[in-house]
């Protein structure tokens, strides 16, 4: 019987070509497999990790999570898994990545089926906020003065269940349907925008074109309104830019109780099987 294991990790993502594997580039599926390889003592080509959220190039994560299944006669002892998360950190050789922990995964877990839930957060520092040159690998700068209470406006506007086609990259045979759960902006004390966006699920360039349409707004170059009929038109837009990955972080991906993680990965399989994203 395979064993399926749960990696919780963060990176920082300024140095990788996004997540997932892609020929000649460096990515951080590609560094931490490798290290999986290694700390596990298995050809590289029998380890492939399962990520709950897909990063694209420069985004950072904070509360990542892929599962991994090992081959078949692998099997970790107690004591060999309570050090492989050590191990692997040893193996990534000074990466933008941590190993925050690696388990046995429940029964029915799956990392990118299971959650419930993913969070992101955005930072912009407008010219009301104090520049930090030790924030400025996660932080958007810009030299506009940006109404956080209309772009806080916006985004509670946006919240439930939409069809979000006027905000994503679109994919042939994707669906753009998702529940937008919270989005909110808040000034930090040196006055950085920081928004936090959750969803069930997000679709490609999704999350940056919400930033976007919220800092045209905050710019005044687009109003509350006019965004709202452009959502209900569900067609890619001109009308405000995609942010940059810089101030991007996924902050965390929320799973239901252990005994619930196969039949909510079930549920998402069916939705996902007649409107497949």
């Amino acid at each position: 019987m395979r064993i399926r294991l749960r990696i919780d990790l963060a990176y920082a993502g300024g140095s990788f070509s996004g997540w997932a594997v892609q020929p000649r580039l460096i990515t951080v599926q590609e560094t931490l497999e490798t290290a999986l390889a290694t700390a596990l003592r298995l050809e590289r080509s029998l380890v492939r990790t399962v990520v709950a959220g897909r990063t694209d190039a420069g985004v950072h994560a904070l509360g990542q999570v892929c599962h991994l299944d090992l081959p078949e006669g692998v099997d970790l002892t107690a004591s060999a898994l309570s050090t492989i998360a050590k191990r692997v950190q040893g193996a990534l050789r000074g990466a933008p990545i941590r190993v925050h922990s690696i388990s046995r995964a429940p029964e029915g877990f799956d990392a990118r089926f299971s959650p419930l839930s993913r969070t992101y957060e955005y930072r912009i520092a407008d010219t009301t906020s104090v520049k930090n040159p030790l924030h400025s690998a996660f932080t958007v700068e810009t030299n506009h003065s940006l109404d956080d209470r209309e772009m806080a406006r916006l985004g509670r506007s946006l919240l439930g269940l939409h069809d979000f086609a006027t905000f994503c990259r679109l994919r042939p045979g994707a669906t753009t349907i998702r529940e937008l759960q919270e989005y909110r902006w808040e000034r930090e004390e040196d006055g950085v925008l920081v928004a936090t966006i959750r969803a069930d699920a997000f679709c490609h360039s999704m999350v940056r074109a919400l930033v976007g349409a919220a800092v045209a707004v905050g710019r005044g170059k687009i109003t509350h309104d006019e965004v709202l009929a452009l959502l209900a038109k569900k067609e890619r837009t001109s009308a405000f830019v995609t942010m940059p990955a810089l101030g991007l972080s996924l902050r965390e991906v929320a799973y239901p109780d252990a005994e619930d993680m196969g039949p909510r990965a079930a549920l998402t399989r069916n939705r996902r099987s007649a409107d497949p994203d």
